[in-house]
């Protein structure tokens, strides 16, 4: 028989790895046809495919489309995936520091990190990477230039670009260092009395970040506090655990999980109330997922925060890790999360392609799934986790959507600062003549504009010009910050603080009432 040994090994690994209850598993005799009928299958491609067959691409092809039969987030991890995801978690790597994509075929720089070597030595978006330490990159993809970019702290990459304005290529020579990827981004004081804090994602340093980071601006000054949790994808379940402990009291449940084959786990906040106890709003949208959804829903329940925005992303399965040889990993969902209140933070998968549950439209209400929070308001899962209140992003016109779809932003911004050698301030803004120049940029990269569209969208366009510029002259970090000084969505977080306060009052009420009330049987 002419079976790959690596192929069984998986097959038998997948199979002991999963330590099923014996009344569940399929018999002995089920597992040897399934064992058999594979073995015929791989034998026939081996034997008789019209080209020669790659094993360890059969192997990788094989075990991704067995998972996806059970659910959109059970995934299987190769040395190299393995690897992006533990940087993910820890949240750093060695390197250079900066995102590059291939948006036209060429690897090109999207933006460098804040403070890391690539900014340090002047790299800027949209520099084409035409070779890495004397390494033509020409016909290399993404994901080859990335891992030549990383390295061990302390050696050299030498990157060689072409920029637009330049006559010859500009060779930068860096010495890589460890890249932090902080997932608190943004940390500030919006206005007297009430912080921003933006978290992204959640790495091993989140809660540790955002204590930090309250330390820092003076937590006891706080009247209100904006928790921007809008497309996080989530990330480590204990570091959101973490950041809810922060803000609820000692006791209360933050999430539960259990499955057909794992015992029901509850997680509590240990420590509670490390702050002041001030309003908090809660901004989500669709690309709220995972671990955000688990805080989100946590005060939400507890009444310790009002949320704002859309039905989050709705995924709530638990992933664990199951090591494989090869440095390789299977994440297997083994249960469902729910909300302190019981609601369940996963929304329906099974009548639907995986397309249409990643291409998630607006959420709704899950009448089947309503709860009630600590005061008694009545809150829906089952979907995601719905907000208290809804804010509709204004859509973007035909004419915004095409010059976003087409990166003509990007794309002009090189230029722009090949045409313009003095440097601009965080307050410029683009005058008349810049915005008709972009406005011929578009029109010579295939865009017809029609002049009352243009008129009509002027004042956005031209902020969406300068928020660009603004990365290449700064950086992505400071464009961010300058985008959320304007965002009408954080002014109605803003608005919403009373509404926060008169939960956070309500809850308080009911808590002094519960411990004053009598226990059966107990005279006071």
């Amino acid at each position: 028989m002419r079976f790959r040994p690596l192929c069984l090994l998986t097959v038998v690994l997948f199979a002991s790895s999963l330590q099923l209850p014996t009344q569940a598993a399929q018999s002995e005799e089920d597992l040897r046809a399934s064992l058999k009928k594979f073995t015929q299958v791989y034998e026939a491609v081996e034997g008789n495919f019209a080209d020669k067959i790659d094993a360890d691409q059969i192997y990788k092809g094989a075990i991704p489309a067995m998972l996806r039969t059970l659910d959109p987030h059970s995934n299987f991890f190769d040395p190299k995936a393995n690897e992006l995801f533990r940087e993910n978690q820890q949240g750093r790597y060695f390197g250079v520091g900066m995102y590059i994509f291939a948006p036209e075929g060429k690897v090109i720089v999207s933006y460098p990190f804040i403070n890391s070597p690539a900014w340090k030595a002047g790299l800027h978006p949209a520099d084409s990477i035409i070779a890495v330490n004397d390494k033509d990159t020409e016909k290399l993809g993404v994901g080859d230039v990335s891992g030549m970019l990383k390295g061990p702290r302390g050696t050299p990459a030498q990157i060689v670009v072409k920029r637009l304005g330049e006559p010859t290529p500009l060779t930068f020579n860096i010495i890589r260092d460890q890249v932090p990827r902080d997932s608190v981004t943004d940390a500030y004081w919006y206005r007297p009395g009430v912080a921003f804090v933006k978290i992204d994602s959640f790495n091993e340093n989140t809660s540790k970040e955002l204590d930090q980071a309250l330390t820092k601006l003076g937590e006891s000054k706080m009247e209100g506090l904006i928790l921007d949790l809008r497309d996080n994808p989530g990330g480590l379940v204990n570091e959101a655990v973490g950041v809810a402990d922060h803000f609820l009291h000692k006791g209360q449940t933050i999430v539960t999980h259990h499955g057909r084959s794992s015992a029901e786990t509850k997680f509590g906040a240990k420590h509670g109330e490390r702050g002041p106890e001030y309003p908090i709003v809660v901004l989500v949208n669709g690309g709220s997922a995972s671990a955000a959804e688990i805080l989100t829903g946590a005060l939400q329940d507890h009444d310790r925060a009002w949320v704002l925005g859309e039905n989050t992303f709705g995924k709530g399965l638990v992933q664990a890790p199951f090591p494989l040889t090869g440095d390789s990993t299977l994440l297997l969902t083994i249960a469902k999360y729910y909300t302190p209140s019981g609601r369940l933070i996963q929304r329906d998968y099974e009548h639907q392609s995986f397309y249409e549950y990643y291409s998630r439209g607006e959420g709704h209400v899950n009448l089947k799934d309503a709860k009630k929070t600590d005061s008694g308001r009545i809150v829906y899962g089952g979907d995601g986790i719905s907000p208290d209140e809804h804010y509709q992003v204004p859509k973007y016109t035909r004419l915004e959507a095409e010059l976003l779809g087409r990166m003509v932003y990007f794309f002009y911004s090189p230029n722009f600062f090949a045409d313009h050698k003095t440097a601009i301030t965080r307050e410029w803004q683009p005058t008349p003549e810049v915005l008709s120049d972009f406005k011929q940029f578009a029109e010579k990269r295939g865009m017809t504009i029609d002049q009352a569209d243009w008129d009509r969208d002027k004042a956005l366009i031209s902020e969406h010009l300068r928020e660009e510029l603004l990365i290449t002259a700064f950086s992505k970090e400071d464009s961010d910050r300058v985008h959320l000084d304007h965002d009408p969505e954080i002014q109605k977080a803003i608005d919403a603080l009373p509404q926060s306060k008169a939960l956070l009052e309500k809850a308080k009420a009911i808590i002094a009432r519960q411990s004053h009330e009598p226990v059966a049987g107990i005279d006071r």
